[in-house]
């Protein structure tokens, strides 16, 4: 009996779970529709025989099947399904066959999932991210409200508590005003949650040996450390710095074609230069914001980055200066993560990152 590699594609939705298995020749051994749950999956795959290969989707349960699978089978993959190209009809059952074959021929985009001993600290990261938008959201409701009736509110001042009474009073509607007033105790609730959040994301990420390496490189600071902690979790993911561009939006997008053309019958490269078509879409939105940011700062603010920015304005456009002190400032931060070493002004090279 063939004991060989057995290649798992999960298509994984609310209820149910279409699975396909097939060998390591291709052919489809088994598959099946299950319910969402543990016991059924668990149940399921100890029928099969041989070292077990499992692909699914990155999506909204992909977190608890790698939890739940890893250590159960061989191997665990989670994909982007982005980077997957499909034929012909789609289907649950067909999206599983595909999985596993693509696993199989070893053509898939694997999505990083791994327990480094960061899990606390990657929620809290995540709650502190998503009351921030929501505050965001909030305040914008707020002066949104005043200037559907035409009233100048310019500042923060009409956020803050003690001139709230003077803003109410420019509503023309006792219901605008009572609308208004729920708005401010949600900002209140939110304010308090995120500050309570923070002050517990700091206290923890302070814990972590990359912080103080991290923390001394010039306009990162201890929030945007603690969240670069968060996020990358392990620098040795990125093998080199270009990875790691393209992983914070950093990457450029280059389109090309007929690349090779033969001259007296020997190839020649083409001399074409290829199409820019921007930077990469499919990247860390929070990571690519911090290193804006953070160069944007770096930038107008006396420092060795504005040296380094000055230099680079002669020959370049300002917004592609910027852009490179932020890929500068990512790939700074991947090597001294690896290495564990400080940031050393006098070691940064005036050369584009």
């Amino acid at each position: 009996m063939d004991n060989g590699i057995r290649y798992v594609g999960l298509d994984v939705h609310r209820d149910s779970i279409s699975v396909a298995v097939r060998n390591q020749a291709g052919k489809l051994v088994k598959e099946a529709v299950i319910p969402t749950q543990e016991a059924a999956l668990l149940g399921w795959l100890r029928e099969l025989r041989g070292p077990l290969h499992v692909v699914l989707e990155e999506g909204t349960w992909a977190a608890w099947l790698y939890e739940l699978l890893s250590g159960r089978v061989a191997k665990v993959v989670v994909c982007d399904p982005r980077k997957i190209t499909r034929h012909g009809n789609k289907s649950d059952r067909f999206d599983a066959r595909e999985l596993a074959d693509l696993l199989r021929c070893n053509r898939i985009s694997a999505v990083f999932h791994g327990e480094t001993g960061l899990r606390s600290l990657r929620e809290l990261a995540r709650t502190y991210v998503v009351l921030t938008k929501e505050q965001t959201r909030t305040m914008n409701r707020i002066k949104a409200l005043y200037r559907s009736y035409a009233i100048p509110c310019a500042g923060q001042s009409c956020y803050g508590p003690k001139q709230r009474t003077t803003w109410l009073a420019k509503l023309p509607h006792p219901a605008l005003r009572e609308r208004a007033k729920v708005y401010y105790q949600q900002l209140d609730s939110l304010r308090s949650l995120r500050q309570e959040v923070r002050q517990c994301l700091l206290a923890q990420g302070k814990k972590h040996k990359a912080y103080g390496n991290l923390r001394g490189i010039p306009f990162i600071g201890p929030m945007w450390t603690v969240l670069l902690i968060a996020f990358i979790q392990i620098p040795e993911r990125f093998r080199t710095k270009r990875q790691f561009w393209a992983y914070c939006g950093f990457a450029l997008e280059t389109h090309s074609s007929g690349d090779h053309r033969w001259v007296d019958g020997q190839r020649q490269r083409s001399k074409k230069a290829p199409l820019v078509r921007g930077l990469n879409s499919n990247h860390h939105h929070i990571l690519k914001w911090i290193f804006k940011s953070a160069a944007a700062r770096a930038c107008a603010q006396a420092g060795p980055f504005q040296d380094f920015h000055s230099g680079l304005v002669l020959h370049m456009r300002p917004e592609m200066a910027r852009l490179t002190v932020a890929r500068k400032m990512a790939a700074i931060v991947l090597i001294l993560w690896k290495k564990g070493e400080r940031f050393d002004a006098q070691r940064l090279k005036p050369q584009a990152a």
